[in-house]
């Protein structure tokens, strides 16, 4: 441990490797969960167009944006195990901080009401799979 309690010396490498391998694999699952979650609600008729009359977003930029933002959170995570004496206690509530945050956009983007809470939902699916994934995984890397 260094002075702030964070991971130090060669052992840190293989703590942060583990943490980006669990990370990478949950970052598939969140993916693969939220591109899933989207199909079906555009099955039931979402049309996820936001604004009127505007651009509806494609499945693909589902996957694309949940990738792009869980691999943002395994970098907190990775920060947070290197330089943080309580790693997974910050790394929740960084992450749900976050997750709270990023549900506003959906609220403002003048979508309908399907899209809107079908939007809200999709927020939700990666992060139940990211953040306990994580949290786990810096738990058992800090005892």
């Amino acid at each position: 441990m260094n002075d702030t309690g964070g991971v130090a010396g060669p052992a840190s490498t293989h703590r942060l490797r583990g943490l980006v391998g669990t990370g990478f694999l949950a970052t598939l699952a969140a993916m693969v969960a939220t591109t899933l979650a989207a199909a079906l609600a555009q099955a039931v008729g979402v049309d996820f167009e936001v604004f009127d009359g505007g651009e509806t977003i494609p499945l693909a930029g589902f996957a694309v944006v949940t990738g792009f933002f869980s691999a943002v959170g395994i970098v907190i995570a990775v920060a947070l195990l290197r330089w943080s004496a309580r790693p997974a206690e910050r790394f929740v509530r960084t992450a749900v901080s976050l997750t709270a945050i990023s549900l506003v956009p959906p609220l403002v983007a003048g979508a309908n009401t399907a899209t809107t809470t079908a939007l809200l939902v999709l927020h939700l699916v990666p992060a139940t799979v990211m953040i306990p994934t994580l949290a786990r995984s810096l738990r058992a890397r800090t005892h």
